[in-house]
């Protein structure tokens, strides 16, 4: 006892200490000391739970290891956890999809854990199964929660489990492959869309065919979509059935081994998409209902079910929910060796009504009863685990609504995330892009929404993601170009509309990764500009496939002018890698005037300039700037970017004396030219 209450004290002296660093880095923070130390002592006693004080949250989350299907020297071991079953069969190839008492479960305990133990020639690799769960009242077949391998027929279009237990498993080239210390330049992509054909792409093909223009283009971090199994290809892989297995409908897990594998050859980490906000409504495929209740791993209804998006919701209370998904987090960091998470759907974990049609306007929003503290506790959880056991792993948080102490460190009195998005900027520039008329375009406003951020967390800022392209929307490019883009594009075609639109892209795009805030993010093909939306097969476009695709032929085609997209893409990419573009967190502004459509700052050592003026270049524009001679190291309006060429290739400036400018600074006298960016470095 005496012990107990030690540890007890020593965790409110620790939460104590916290709070004070909180606020002494954000004062705003006081009127809601106590409901942060309420949430902070609720992680400590949930993990004091979980472990009861004899193992680390690591080793709490390898529940992985237990539950599923397992050979185990000259057996099959499967187990689940269904605590209202009242009986439990395996049904599938080897019973000839019929309940036999050799392959009935045995009940292990009161909390609800089942165990089947067969002899190791009862199964086969490949075989199909499924389990056959009776309870009061009812039955049903289920696909099981722990299974690693799920596959559907292509024929009857139905799911089913799979022994995966292949004779050689995969010999990892690089084992011991860890992500680099580097601010994350990531490529979002979807496996299955990510091929020029009308059709599913695999994992095999994504190795060969696109990992090499990942590589070429010179992102450092591959954030792969649609990872764990779904039912519908069309839900983007946002509607998870089943959490530790690997989608089939791209390949075998190896496939999918070997694509990380390879990309850890070239020096790319590898994340993924982790969905634990909900799950998919499915009873046989997914987990609701799984042993004939509603709340077993999610709460009962209405809680329990997402209306929006039509989808069950996780009771982060439970134990046994915690357990596996902590267990989930920790499985792909073992078995696939990701190096971390996009967690998605976190605002809607974070509050009561999921964060919809809400405005967070004051600190009031994050410190009410809205908010889900076991949601907030569960998230804490799995950024300590998945940092005690990989502490070169990354976690992003998806999260809209600005939630303080989110992406800051557990020591600083954080839940741990390293990142989180800055949602609202490509949201501002669809709407600055659809609403305001470019001679119009607010500077003073565009800095600041470049740069509304919690400057003690660290954020990821982007242009455009998937969602700005889903179809119903519309890619950065095609809202500027529309149409044209389909007539217009060729090399030497000086189309009005396509200038204009391919010169916003390159400013957008890199003003944007220049006040980023930690990092940046990059949607597959969006680099090029690639010029439609995304529409995955359903019955609303006859289950076409001709949007759910790239047309990297479209960049491979020197007669097109996409090529210099991106081209300009990757060498301003280089650029922020060259300089170490994040090591200087905040970018400090220069110069901003509405007027003139002129925007200036420094960072890292460079000046980024920009004239979003449609119709005016400004000659002998002054912009106050450290003393010295400097060269241009990057032009928007470059020959070699599609731009007109209206400036000197690496033009040298030599600041003017206080004297010569009679104030009390010195300043450059540049040549802007409309609608073109230039980054200056000084000379040594």
């Amino acid at each position: 006892m005496a012990r107990s209450e030690s540890n007890t004290d020593l965790q409110v002296s620790n939460v104590d200490r916290l709070i004070k660093r909180m606020l002494r880095r954000d004062p705003r923070l006081k009127p809601y000391a106590e409901v942060i130390r309420r949430r902070l002592a609720l992680v400590e006693s949930t993990e004091n739970r979980l472990t009861n004080g004899r193992m680390s949250i690591a080793d709490f989350a390898a529940g992985h290891e237990y539950f599923g299907l397992h050979p185990k020297g000259r057996q099959w071991v499967l187990r689940e956890w269904a605590p209202h079953a009242t009986r439990v069969f395996m049904v599938g190839n080897a019973t000839n999809w019929k309940e036999k008492k050799a392959f009935e479960f045995t009940r292990k305990n009161t909390e609800g854990v089942w165990e089947l133990r067969l002899p190791k020639s009862a199964l086969t690799h490949g075989d199909l199964y499924r389990l056959k769960m009776h309870w009061r009242g009812g039955q049903g077949d289920r696909i099981p929660a722990w299974c690693r391998r799920v596959v559907q027929d292509p024929a009857t279009l139905i799911f089913n489990a799979q022994v995966w237990c292949p004779e050689r498993p995969y010999a990892w080239r690089h084992p011991e492959s860890r992500r680099r210390k580097q601010a994350p330049l990531i490529y979002e992509a979807h496996p299955g869309m990510a091929q020029s054909e009308e059709k599913i792409g695999s994992w095999r093909e994504f190795a060969e065919n696109i990992l090499p223009r990942i590589v070429a283009a010179g992102y450092n971090t591959l954030q792969l979509m649609a990872v764990q199994e779904h039912p519908f290809y069309g839900s983007f892989g946002y509607q998870v059935s089943n959490f530790f297995a690997a989608s089939s409908r791209f390949g075998t897990p190896e496939d999918l081994k070997a694509l990380v594998d390879a990309a850890h050859g070239a020096g790319i980490a590898v994340i993924m998409d982790l969905v634990h906000s909900h799950a998919v409504s499915n009873e046989v495929e997914g987990l609701s209902r799984y042993d004939g209740t509603l709340y077993q791993f999610f709460h009962d209804l209405p809680r329990g079910r997402h209306t929006a998006w039509d989808s069950r919701c996780f009771d982060y209370g439970k134990i046994q929910v915690l357990h596996f998904l902590l267990s989930n987090c920790r499985f792909w960091l073992d078995e696939y060796r990701v190096d971390g998470f996009r967690f998605d759907g976190v605002t809607s974990m974070l509050y009561m009504d999921h964060g919809l049609e809400k405005s967070f306007l004051s600190y009031e929003d994050y410190f009410n009863s809205n908010v889900d503290e076991q949601a907030l506790t569960y998230l804490s959880l799995a950024n300590r685990m998945i940092h005690l056991l990989r502490p070169d792993a990354i976690t992003i948080a998806e999260d809209v609504s600005g939630m303080p102490g989110l992406a800051m460190p557990e020591s600083h009195g954080g839940f741990g995330f390293d990142y989180r998005f800055a949602m609202g900027i490509p949201d501002y520039w669809i709407k600055l892009i659809k609403e305001v008329p470019d001679e119009h375009w607010p500077m003073g406003h565009l800095w600041y929404e470049l740069n509304n951020r919690r400057h003690d967390e660290k954020t990821i800022s982007y242009a455009e993601s998937h969602d700005q392209a889903l179809v119903g929307d519309q890619s950065i490019i095609f809202r500027l170009i529309g149409e044209d883009m389909y007539w217009h594009m060729q090399v030497g075609d000086d189309h009005l509309r396509v200038d204009r639109g391919m010169a916003l892209h390159k400013m957008i795009r890199l003003i944007t990764l220049a006040s980023a805030g930690s990092g940046y993010l990059n949607f597959i093909g969006n680099e090029f500009g690639h010029p439609e939306w995304v529409d995955f097969p359903r019955a609303g476009n006859n289950w076409s496939y001709r949007y759910a695709r790239r047309q990297w032929h479209l960049l491979d085609d020197p007669s097109l002018r996409y090529q210099y997209l991106a081209r300009f893409d990757r060498d301003m990419i280089r650029l922020a890698k060259r300089f170490r573009l994040f090591k200087d967190s905040q970018p400090q502004l220069l110069h901003e005037n509405g007027v003139n459509k002129v925007i200036a700052f420094a960072r890292a050592g460079m000046l980024f300039v920009f004239n979003y003026h449609p119709t005016v270049s400004h000659f002998g524009y002054r912009i106050g700037a450290p003393p010295g001679k400097y060269r241009v190291i990057l032009d928007s309006d470059s020959t070699e970017y599609g731009g007109h060429g209206r400036l000197a290739a690496e033009q040298e400036h030599f600041t003017l004396s206080k004297e010569a400018t009679h104030g009390n600074r010195s300043l450059l006298s540049l040549y802007l030219p409309t609608r073109t960016a230039v980054v200056l470095r000084p000379e040594k």
